[in-house]
């Protein structure tokens, strides 16, 4: 279902002209609306891997929508911001986002309120994992592996 939406995604934008993918919304919407911040601090927005925005990160480097500057406040950082062209290329899609951001309400809508349903799996699975429920089943507690036993 997801490599069918971002499919359709991909479809969208090529019909528009715009090299874009899906994946880089996320960073250069947070980015539009905060202005700046830490990688670390789009993975806690955002509630995906750190590693996962380091990837999006240096793709949109690349592509020249994001500049990166160390954090003043801590050598150790780097603050991403959107570069002047990410400016323009976030206003440039701004109506387009909200298109899409629409027909995502309408589809949750006609899907019965599948988002709040997917959060409510999210939150069930941050207070106890698959594999810890498969352990306890298995009388192993949480913190011994689950093993197949002949």
């Amino acid at each position: 279902m997801s490599a069918a939406i971002d499919a359709d995604a991909a479809r969208i934008y090529a019909a528009q002209g715009v090299r874009f993918e899906q994946r880089w919304y996320g960073v250069m919407n947070h980015l539009s609306v905060a202005g700046q911040s830490s990688v670390s601090q789009l993975a806690s927005a955002m509630s995906i891997s750190h590693a996962s925005v380091s990837e999006t990160r240096a793709s949109l480097e690349r592509m020249g929508l994001v500049v990166s500057e160390p954090d003043p406040g801590d050598a150790r950082r780097r603050l991403l911001r959107l570069s002047p062209t990410g400016e323009a290329f976030v206003e440039r899609l701004s109506s387009l986002w909200a298109t899409l951001e629409a027909v995502s309400h309408d589809l949750d809508v006609e899907a019965e309120g599948v988002a709040a349903a997917l959060d409510r799996l999210e939150r069930a699975l941050t207070r106890k994992t698959v594999y810890q429920r498969v352990a306890e089943r298995l009388g192993r507690g949480p913190s011994k592996a689950p093993t197949i036993e002949s």
